[in-house]
């Protein structure tokens, strides 16, 4: 079957791959968009958040919450909430929404919360602590699980088989998808965000790495009030990691993306807001050299939008990880804009 899907994946065209479908950035971005959302479905009704701060401890480095809200009927989203000790709250502050990977532990090491060997293993690997770091740099952070990892995970109840395929079945009969509900979850972070008496509406980030620079890249897409965004080991082609891989899950995909668009262009329809590629040269999950095919894609689409100085990269020396020698940079340049800036 391998050689028929390779041989499937390298003769299909997607129908609105930038520079092929004959249409400038705007009509493009439009037109993309649209189909996007298309693909990914009605989201769900929107519900109060009923937002409740569960504790609040001081840190060393900041003043860390652990806070639940509602993002729609039978659902909440346990989070962690790093919030700089100097932080007014004068609602001029920025935030970025940390999410993430494909791991056992959710959210948890991206906060830095150690509570087991394997936890500081995680970090250590992956420099996996982006949130508390950033939080560190001057930013308050808030860090989610997804559905189906951490405190939302079921356990293991299906022999061995990863837990988001089967999901992915499950919802696929009804017609929603994993990676569709994580965005509508990541958009009410949004929300929730806004709702902070620290946080400036204006001036909010997000980052992830591996299935969170998926939730990254794909939320920023179809969410404005995402001001930049730090996709960390993700935009290749998925005729290389996933196709011919096999390296993702069903909460990373929706049904016939690839007939209309590839990861690129979902990168490529954050313009003009910023944007950083974070690519690892010795990464085994997502390979440099496709990375670096995404990039340039992506690249060609930030010209094309006369933006070209808004698109960055962080390429570092480790594998699968979290690079760190940009970030800070990155954010202070984007989320240093306030109310008025032509992102939109």
């Amino acid at each position: 079957m391998q050689a028929y899907w390779d041989r499937k994946a390298a003769e299909l065209e997607p129908k609105l791959r930038f520079g092929h479908c004959g249409m400038d950035f705007q009509d493009w971005r439009k037109e993309t968009l649209e189909k996007l959302l298309e693909l990914m479905g009605k989201f769900p009704e929107k519900v109060p958040l009923e937002a409740e701060v569960e504790y609040s401890v001081e840190e060393k480095d900041f003043i860390r919450e652990r806070v639940v809200f509602d993002t729609e009927e039978y659902m909440s989203v346990p989070c962690q909430v790093l919030i700089p000790k100097h932080f007014k709250k004068d609602r001029s502050q920025p935030a970025i929404l940390c999410v993430h990977g494909h791991g056992s532990f959710g959210k948890d090491p991206v906060a830095g919360l150690v509570s087991t060997p394997e936890h500081q293993a995680d970090i250590d690997l992956m420099n996996y602590d982006y949130g508390a770091q950033m939080a560190r740099k001057g930013y308050l952070t808030l860090m989610p699980d997804l559905r189906g990892f951490g405190e939302r995970r079921d356990g293991d109840d299906y022999l061995g088989r990863d837990t988001c395929n089967v999901n992915f079945l499950k919802g696929g009969i009804m017609g929603l998808y994993p990676l569709m509900l994580n965005i509508w979850d990541m958009k009410c972070c949004v929300d929730y965000l806004c709702t902070r008496p620290e946080v400036n509406p204006e001036c909010i980030g997000m980052m992830g790495m591996s299935q969170g620079g998926t939730i990254t890249a794909f939320t920023a897409a179809v969410e404005p009030r995402i001001r930049a965004a730090d996709v960390i080991a993700y935009i290749n082609p998925f005729a290389s990691f996933g196709v011919h891989r096999g390296n993702f899950c069903g909460s990373q995909i929706l049904p016939e993306i690839l007939k209309w668009m590839d990861t690129d262009d979902v990168g490529g329809l954050i313009a003009p807001r910023y944007l950083m590629l974070e690519m690892g040269t010795a990464d085994t999950c997502f390979y440099f050299q496709d990375m670096w095919k995404g990039y340039l894609h992506v690249k060609e689409i930030y010209e094309a939008a006369g933006v070209p100085d808004r698109l960055w990269t962080d390429i570092h020396e480790g594998s699968h990880a979290f690079g760190g020698g940009r970030a800070e940079a990155f954010f202070a340049e984007a989320l240093g804009y306030r109310a008025g800036s032509d992102f939109t």
